[in-house]
Order: structure tokens, then sequence, then C-alpha cells
């Protein structure tokens, strides 16, 4: 299998970026899902998701007795008093539809390794691979937010998630993940007042109301009475509880504070499964003191559980801020693992929040409250940097074709949105023209190209895996910390295409699976080709081209239509025609349309549901005849076009020029709006 992002080591010089993509394993996890009564259509649904077959049972022994590859449906019903018996040789996860008038059983939950909650009105397909892409660990946010020079999170302190739904994509500009401050909740009672603390059943659905609604990792927190919270102290076991079900929803992150008894943050450590643990001290005395021996024993307590360790105090003099950088300085050279997350609180304390880099919190102006005294926007931040000279003015150019001005707009907007000081340049470029005295330009801060550069061009020194072995370059970065000018040429978009092709479904459901591929040249195909080979896909075929490159391992061409009929059903088509030959692949959509279930209802009976796997991707822009995603609708297969890949690509392509994260749907709303 290919690795991803890293460097090869024949075009690399010390000290340039490396960033490799573990490739998840092609194991096939074997999960029974529990379910309400008449909701035997969720069992289908993380089938498909993961591309596996499934099917209904009627006992806890029928499932042991399957095979493990097959996904199992079982009633909570009929599984609730089967599971005092039960082997844990499956992943157990019980559903439960919100909307769909039955009561949820907590017992049932309290006995399972995670709970799924869903509307079907509306329902995210994706929040269901988001979700059994964590649990299974085939995603890590964590790993890929520690690659970051910089981390931010925002904090929602709504008393009811429904009020930040509408701002959400505008709220998260620049945030890496997203804090859902249980403690802040409201669950209002019928006589008009709030419970003192938010029930499980509530604040369950306020997570899922927020996960449904973006990208981002969630940070959830019980903030206690004592650090500024409302939880209230006097019963630890509370805290356990909640922060104990957070990971069976799938919470990317649980906030433990350092207060609560060893026991407890120990239990949650033991059995945290692929939730990361953040270890909070907040002190509000206004007397912490940063040089003091008792700090760094703080430190000490909060790393034994701690994947991130995190210390605020409340200060009073500036001074505070450099005691802070002395011990941020000290603390990391000593132990330079869990990642150290530190600033002080209130207005004196601002400078080291421009300071910190990880997971620094961030507020927005359309926020109800600050959740912390002190507490700056993103924008407010990196005009801080840059006047204290951590973040230098750069230009930063989009280089290619008329067509490419929309994207070229919308990054210019970002870059106002968070007040950085880059400036964005659009140059045209010429069809034979070199585009080296773009990059030799003073101030060159980074590029994205399109149509993309050959990466055989010789000032590019340095080559990530996936641009050599593509052979193209689509961005050009800067080597972070050399004196001279240093390039990297990057390829993104692979990664959109990859990130498109994981929206509905799990990386795992296509290790191993065929595909097939349409393009006039092997060029055309190359970052699709290499966006396969991540996720495992193989056997590949190919119309239009024959694969001769680094990539050409278990590729086939298709030449007759008899090849057609024998090649193995194909999982994926993708199609790199351009629009005016887009419509060529219709026919095959319309040959290997879906046209059953992957899966038995055991004569338990399910509605319809599409059968598993069969995703087209068309990757041509421009004005054509029809329109080759509704027919491939119509047939049954799950459609992305070029307008989904691009906005993957763009938010790819902003992080890495400057840093800063966008989400997925703030770029599409941008698209439908035109500014992109």
């Amino acid at each position: 299998m290919v690795q991803a992002g890293s460097v090869t080591t024949s075009h690399l010089k010390l000290g340039a970026v490396i960033d490799v993509q573990e490739i998840p394993s092609g194991a096939r996890p074997a999960l029974l899902v529990l379910h309400n009564e008449g909701e035997e259509e969720i069992v289908a649904i993380f089938a498909d998701v993961l591309g596996q077959r499934w099917e209904v049972a009627a006992s806890v022994d029928e499932v042991r007795a399957g095979p493990k590859s097959t996904v199992y449906g079982l009633s909570n019903k009929l599984a609730s008093p089967q599971l005092a018996s039960w082997d844990r040789s499956r992943l157990l996860i019980n559903t439960h539809r919100v909307d769909g008038g039955q009561e949820l059983d907590e017992t049932i939950t309290d006995r399972c390794d995670y709970e799924y909650l869903y509307t079907r009105s509306p329902f995210f397909r994706r929040d269901v691979s988001r979700f059994l892409s964590f649990i299974l660990g085939q995603i890590s946010p964590h790993r890929d937010l520690t690659k970051k020079a910089r981390t931010t999170l925002i904090s929602t302190t709504f008393p009811d998630v429904h009020a930040a739904l509408p701002n959400l994509d505008i709220l998260s500009i620049g945030a890496d993940a997203i804090e859902i401050r249980v403690d802040l909740l409201e669950e209002p009672l019928s006589d008009g007042t709030v419970r003192k603390v938010p029930s499980l059943k509530y604040v369950g659905e306020q997570v899922m109301l927020l996960r449904q609604r973006t990208e981002l990792p969630i940070i959830f927190t019980t903030r206690c009475t004592k650090e500024n919270g409302r939880f209230p102290m006097d019963d630890p076991r509370l805290f356990y509880r909640y922060l104990a079900r957070a990971i069976q929803w799938g919470c990317e992150y649980i906030d433990v504070e350092l207060w609560l008894p060893e026991e407890i943050r120990r239990k949650l450590s033991e059995n945290k499964a692929c939730t990361k643990i953040i270890s909070a001290f907040h002190d509000f005395s206004g007397t912490f003191k940063w040089t003091s021996p008792e700090t760094q024993r703080l430190f000490e307590r909060g790393a034994v559980y701690g994947d991130i360790v995190k210390m605020y105090a409340l200060v009073n003099s500036m001074q505070e801020n450099y005691e802070l950088e002395y011990f941020r300085s000290t603390i990391q050279a000593k132990y330079p693992h869990p990642p150290f997350s530190g600033l002080n609180m209130g207005p004196m304390g601002q400078l080291s929040r421009t300071l910190n880099k990880i997971f620094t919190p961030i507020t927005h102006p359309l926020l109800p409250m600050i959740a912390a005294p002190g507490q700056l926007s993103a924008a407010e931040i990196n005009a801080a940097l840059h006047t204290m000279g951590q973040m230098p003015k750069q230009d930063i150019y989009g280089i290619g074709s008329f067509r490419s001005t929309s994207q070229a707009m919308f990054l210019e907007k970002c870059f106002n949105e968070l007040s950085l000081p880059h400036s964005f340049g659009f140059a045209e470029r010429a069809p034979k023209a070199s585009i080296e005295h773009i990059l030799r330009r003073n101030n060159f801060g980074g590029a994205y190209i399109n149509p993309p550069l050959a990466a055989s061009a010789p000032y590019l020194p340095c080559l990530t895996n996936a641009a050599r072995a593509i052979g193209q370059v689509d961005t050009v970065l800067v080597r972070p910390g050399s004196s001279n000018a240093s390039f990297i040429g990057d390829n993104t978009t692979w990664k959109g295409i990859c990130a498109t092709l994981t929206r509905d479904f799990v990386p795992s459901a296509y290790s191993g699976q065929a595909a097939l591929l349409l393009a006039n040249s092997e060029a055309d195909a190359s970052a699709a080709m290499f966006a396969l080979k991540n996720l495992g896909i193989g056997p590949v075929y190919t119309i239009g081209f024959k694969s001769t490159g680094p990539l050409s391992t278990d590729v086939s061409p298709v030449r007759s239509v008899e090849d057609v009929k024998r090649l193995q059903q194909p999982f994926v088509i993708v199609s790199a025609l351009p629009a005016e030959k887009s419509l060529l692949v219709v026919p095959l959509l319309k040959h290997y349309r879906v046209t059953g279930r992957n899966g038995s209802t055991n004569g338990h009976g399910v509605a319809e549901v599409k059968g598993a796997g069969k995703v087209f991707v068309d990757l041509a822009s421009g004005p054509r005849k029809a329109d080759p995603l509704a027919i491939a609708t119509a047939a049954g297969w799950t459609a992305y076009g070029i307008a989904d890949v691009s906005a993957w690509t763009t938010v790819e392509t902003l992080r890495k020029l400057v840093g800063q994260n966008v989400c997925y749907d703030f770029v599409r709303l941008a698209a439908g709006r035109g500014l992109f």
C-alpha cells in the first residue's frame, strides 16, 4: 500500500515536513447492533456504511454462531434479558431513534460498548460513517491535530445546542475542535424552571445534534462549580457517569478535572477506547504561581492519565505570563509528551492565549457569553501574533486558469474573516511559462496550482510521497524555519477525493474492493488512483488509459465489452473524463446498477434500503448535455461530483498553506452563495 504524505527520501533534505497517513486494516469489524422495535433499517445502514453483509437475528445465540464479518441486528427488547450472558465477542452498540416515540432504556446502554442516537427526520448518514470510523479506530482526529503547529477550540456556551446550529459553520471558522459545555446546558422542566443537572437523555440528544452538524472533533466538558462551571462537586460519581457515557457516544475528547478521585480518573483512562483525555486544572484564586514546585507536580499528576494536560490560572500581572512561558519551555523539555496546554485567564493573561499552541480556547461575537475570562477570538489571536512578529505577512498565490478565480476569492474571504495578515494574489498561468519566478518573489508563502504542475519541476527540491507517486504538484509549501527559500511540492487533490469517498463509508469498506477508473490519460487519473490505493482498493480496472507508473500494481486495463462483463463487480467507479465525455460512464453505471439489498431480514421484515457499496465520483467540471450524477443516483449509486471533491480539497489547501481550519459545510455554503 502507498504511504500518503510522507516525503520521498530521495528528495528529502533535513527538516522537511513529514505527514504520514496510516492506512486502516482490511479486517471487517464484528458488530452486534441493538435497535428499537420496528427500526431494523438502522442495522442495514450500519452494514452499508461498513460495506458488509447484515442480518436481523432472533437471539444472542444466533449471533454467536454467525460469521464475524456479518453485521447482526437484534431488537433491544429481545436482547435485554440475554445480555447478562453476552461474551463480548462482538462490539455491542445500542442504537436509539430519538424521534421514534420509544423510551431509551439506559440499563441496556450500560451493558453496551457504545450508544448511537439518531433521528430519522432529518437523517445524517455521514454521522453514522464518522461515528463508526472513530470508534473502530479508522480515523484519529487527535493524531491529525498533533501534527499542527497550533490548534484552537471553540466552546458552545448556549443553554441549548439548537441555538448554535444556524451559525455553527461561521462560529467554528479557525477552530480545530468544538467543546460542548454540558454544565451550561439548561434542560427545561414542565413548571418553567430548568433541571439543576441536565439528564443523560437530554445531554445525549444535545451531543447528537452537535455531531450531526459539524465534522469537528467534540470535547465533552462537565465543568465543576469551583472551576467556573455549574456541575455540583458533592458526588464525583456523577462526573464519571457523564464522562463514561461521552466515551460511549464516541466523543473524541473528554475533559477530566484533576480534582476528581484518582480511582475515577484511572477507570476513565482504562475504558476510554479511542477517546482522548484532556486532564484539566483551573485555578481562579488569583494566588496560583507557575514558579511553585507544586505546579510541576500538578502537571505530572495530570500526565498519568491525560493525553493532553491543561492548566489554566487566573492572574493579575503581566509578569505571570513570562513565568508561564518559562514553565512551558522547561516542562516540555522535560516531558515532550503529553502535550501541554497552559494559559493565564483574565485581561492580564491574554498574552498567554496568543503564545499557547495546544487547544487555545477561542470565542466568537455570535456566542452568547465567553466560556472563561479573557478569551479572544481566532481573529484577535491572529492579529496579536502578527503584531508580535510571530505571524509575519506572506504572499499566498493562486496560480491557474480563469476558472480558479472563484476559489481565490473564497480563500481571500477566509483570510479576512480570520484577520490573517497575508495577502492573496491570483496569477494567470501561461501554457508554457514557468512559475518559478512567482515562487522566487519576496515574501512568497505558498501557492495552490490549478491545473497542477508536473512533479519533475527542477525548482521543487522536495516532494511528498503523494506528489511523487501522482506525478503532479497542486500545492507548493515553504519549509518552515528555513533561512533560504526552500519549497515542498505536495498534492492535496487526492485528499479531497479520499475525503469524499469516506464521507458516507468507513475507510475499511473499500479495502480489497474492486474499482473502475475512467480517464483520457494516466495523468488525469493519477490523483484518483492514489486515493483509491490509500484506501486499500484493489483490483483497479481502467478504461481509456493504461497505468504504467508507480501506482500500476494490481491495475488492469479494460479493452472490450467482454472484459466489462467478466470483471469483478466494482464497489466504486471514478470518472476523470472531461465534461464533454462524462456521459461515456452512463452505460457502466446502468450495467452495474444497485439491484438488491446486501443482507437478510431472516423473516423479520425491513424497509427497502440501498445495497452495500456502489459509489460513483465524477471529477468533471463544466457544462454537459446530461447529469451523470442524477443518472447514477437513479441507478442506486451514492454519487458525488467535483463540487464535493473541490470543497474537501479547499479545506485541505487552507490547512496546508496557512495552518487554519474551515469546515467542509462552510465551503459548500460559500459555493452555494457564489463565493466559490
